[in-house]
């Protein structure tokens, strides 16, 4: 299978990406990771002003299949939240780059950053997870 992927964005294991754009990072699910999902119903996200933290949950994605914890992929404060998501979940599988970010992080250690992996090595990370069947 083939899968869209940025290379203004670093990506965490957990199939989340980080882009910055000036100092703030922009955060949400991968290509991949809407694919595993298929069709995206509902999206659960932080409040502004709430303090994300790496690896940990930042809110759900559900599907019709199941719902799946989005974990943060840098840590910092929400300052914004994309509320469009409410009406449009589906955009999650439509444009996970684009029109479907997930949230807006003033980072806290932009060092975080360096940690993520690079749009080519993610993309040969995927490869390997399914050529191993972890789905």
């Amino acid at each position: 299978m083939s899968y869209r992927y940025d290379a203004n964005a670093k990506y965490a294991k957990s199939h989340e990406w980080a882009r910055m754009e000036g100092k703030i990072a922009v955060v949400g699910v991968s290509d991949y990771a809407q694919h595993l999902l298929s069709d995206v119903v509902y999206v659960d996200l932080p409040e502004v002003g709430d303090t994300v933290t790496k690896g940990e949950s930042l809110g759900t994605v559900e599907s019709v299949k199941a719902a799946e914890d989005a974990y943060s992929p840098i840590s910092g404060e929400v300052i914004e939240i994309n509320t469009d998501l409410e009406d449009h979940p589906e955009w999650v599988n439509e444009d996970p780059y684009g029109k479907a970010w997930l949230i807006k992080v003033k980072p806290s250690d932009h060092g975080e950053l360096n940690d993520l992996m690079a749009a080519a090595a993610y993309e040969a990370y995927v490869t390997e997870e399914e050529e191993k069947g972890a789905h």
